[in-house]
């Protein structure tokens, strides 16, 4: 929602770069972002559209090959083809949101020319003649080519392992192409339980914070004696909440030692809670 805020008119980048990172962060991010997206695209709003193509040509660049596979899917190409067609959203879809989708579209058949079915929507477009010509690709507009993979994938970082997994496949003994085939696997699975690591890890502190956010304004209004029964009990709810947090935050600490980026957010948000909840011990039980 930030990323897309129709109320402001330039780019919001460093929420653009967040949902980003969430995509890669989340091992359902691939598939959920663009279906997000789809609706942000088709929104009546015309700044709110513009806003999530810019996420979805930044996505493209930055979110890797799963990512891709989704947006060369029919049901997502559709969603676009839906902006353009007066059956749809057509008639009331402004000609700045139109040109951009079918721009969007264009530059993917040119990046992904092996995606067929990329092409054949392009294709359909022109030959209904909702697309009259190819479009002109703004020079300003034009992105490098999208990398196949995120950056800091299992794939890069285990040199030895990817060494192994050329050989075996370079090899033309059926013995050597099955014992690929299990690396691949076990190496997609330990890229997704990283994944699933660094998800539950951004999810528990922004949880944190929210919490910590939240306790910290009840116990202000509770000091001044303006606190409604319903919040009484929300502020409990939230020190019991905050209370199970912490051995979470522990968990994940002893998980991530080997970075120290990602320790140091998680003993930071410790600390806030460990405030919180002693703010709650001297200001409620007292």
């Amino acid at each position: 929602d930030k990323a897309t805020d129709p109320s402001i008119p330039e780019e919001n980048w460093e929420c653009i770069q967040r949902f980003c990172d969430q995509v890669n962060t989340d091992i359902e991010g691939p598939l959920l972002a663009p279906r997000l997206l789809a609706h942000k695209i088709q929104s009546p709003q015309e700044m709110e559209a513009l806003h999530a193509l810019t996420v979805l040509e930044t996505c493209v660049n930055n979110c890797g090959e799963r990512f891709h596979n989704e947006i060369a899917k029919f049901r997502f190409l559709n969603e676009l083809i839906k902006v353009l067609s007066t059956k749809y959203y057509g008639t009331w879809s402004s000609e700045k949101v139109k040109s951009r989708v079918t721009e969007v579209i264009f530059s993917w058949t040119v990046w992904f020319p092996q995606e067929v079915k990329i092409r054949d929507a392009y294709q359909m477009l022109k030959k209904q003649g909702i697309v009259k010509e190819d479009p002109k690709l703004p020079e300003d507009k034009i992105l490098p080519p999208p990398s196949p993979r995120p950056q800091n994938s299992i794939f890069d970082t285990d040199e030895e392992k990817s060494k192994l997994l050329a050989r075996l496949l370079k090899s033309n003994h059926s013995d050597d192409l099955q014992a690929a085939n299990r690396l691949i696997k076990s190496m997609i699975k330990e890229e997704q339980e990283k994944s699933a690591k660094v998800s539950r890890r951004v999810n528990t502190i922004s949880e944190v914070s929210e919490n910590v956010k939240r306790m910290d304004e009840l116990l202000e209004n509770y000091e001044r004696q303006e606190l409604s029964k319903s919040d009484q009990e929300t502020l409990q709810t939230l020190f019991q909440r905050c209370e199970k947090l912490r051995p979470l935050l522990f968990r994940l600490a002893s998980e991530t030692v080997d970075d120290d980026e990602a320790l140091a957010e998680i003993l930071q948000a410790n600390d806030k809670l460990t405030q919180a909840l002693g703010q709650y011990r001297q200001v409620v039980a007292s």
